[in-house]
């Protein structure tokens, strides 16, 4: 069983089923299904969970089940936006598709993708407002490119081809994460960095920040991005550098915790392995290190200074002191 948090409680869900329950494991709701490998997104009030290489798509908001969906081919991943809107790449074999997805689970659009053009789509993003992000990589002779797509659902989009409203081509470069933050800005984490774009129905570049280390990992909220590079220091093993949606660098620091998982909850930056918690503020700051009994699988914030951990052995609610 996998946990997230989804508007304010948790999303519960195994290959049998999914249920909404707060804190003290107390059920909302629950809805029963059957997967082998289930993958979860969460935007806000609306949760997509996918059968990865299998073709079920469960789509939910906060009362329950909105949609259900048996797809063609085989499930890559699939992303929700908070209005409820699905977009899901598929394995066709020679081909791939992209299929975009209303609330209630019926097909808005579908779009076939070869690996010669545009590419292999390796990720994708949806906004509430129809617009779908999009990036593909393909081999130019010695040469990998990637392709990052816009396409518009909306009228904006009705008169283009394939409904791509805007795109941007990058040599040498890997793109292996998109991510709408809002209805107007988008984010590619980039091999060598990262960029963000701007609009509301035409997004556009508006800046990249590109680092020379080797980037280990990535974690973003709705302000900020951050990256992490190793460090050849033995006292400290890595070091983050956070930035702002405009590109600008908020703060570098050298940290030492060997952690498998990074990402911002809540505004701090949580960091664990599988005996090891480490909390930060947004600056940077250290809020809390310390090991705990038994192995985790999941931790993040759920209140004001009240964490979830999630154990091998059960569920605990946290509060730092």
């Amino acid at each position: 069983t996998k946990y997230l948090e989804m508007s304010g409680k948790i999303l519960r869900y195994s290959p049998d089923g999914a249920s909404l329950v707060n804190s003290s494991m107390d059920t909302y709701w629950s809805v029963l299904y059957e997967m082998q490998n289930p993958v979860a997104d969460v935007k806000d009030d609306r949760a997509v969970i996918a059968d990865q290489d299998g073709t079920l798509l469960e789509m939910f908001d906060k009362n329950g089940e909105t949609g259900s969906v048996t797809t063609s081919y085989n499930i890559v991943k699939a992303k929700i936006s908070s209005s409820g809107m699905v977009a899901a790449i598929l394995d066709g074999g020679d081909s791939t598709w992209i299929n975009f997805y209303a609330s209630d689970g019926s097909l808005i659009a579908e779009n076939q993708t070869h690996i010669s053009d545009p590419g292999y789509p390796l990720d994708v993003a949806v906004s509430d407002n129809g617009v779908m992000m999009v990036t593909f990589q393909y081999v130019d002779g010695s040469k990998t490119t990637s392709y990052v797509a816009f396409y518009n659902y909306g009228d904006v989009g009705q008169n283009e081809d394939d409904r791509i409203v805007s795109g941007y081509t990058y040599e040498n470069v890997v793109i292996p994460q998109v991510e709408c933050i809002n209805e107007s800005q988008y984010i590619a984490l980039r091999d060598d960095g990262f960029s963000t774009y701007q609009g509301n129905q035409i997004p556009k570049e508006s800046k990249t920040v590109n680092v020379k280390q080797e980037i280990v990992s990535t974690f973003f909220d709705e302000d900020r991005i951050g990256l992490v590079f190793k460090n050849n220091n033995k006292d400290d093993l890595y070091t983050m550098e956070v930035y702002n949606m405009s590109g600008q660098l908020k703060f570098r620091k050298n940290f030492n915790v060997p952690y498998t998982t990074i990402k911002m909850s809540g505004g701090n930056i949580v960091m664990y392995n599988s005996s090891q918690i480490c909390v930060m503020n947004s600056r940077g700051v250290q809020k809390y290190m310390g090991s705990v009994d038994g192995t985790i699988r999941d931790f993040f914030k759920i209140g004001w200074n009240k964490y979830l951990m999630v154990l091998d052995t059960g569920v605990s609610t946290i509060k730092f002191s």
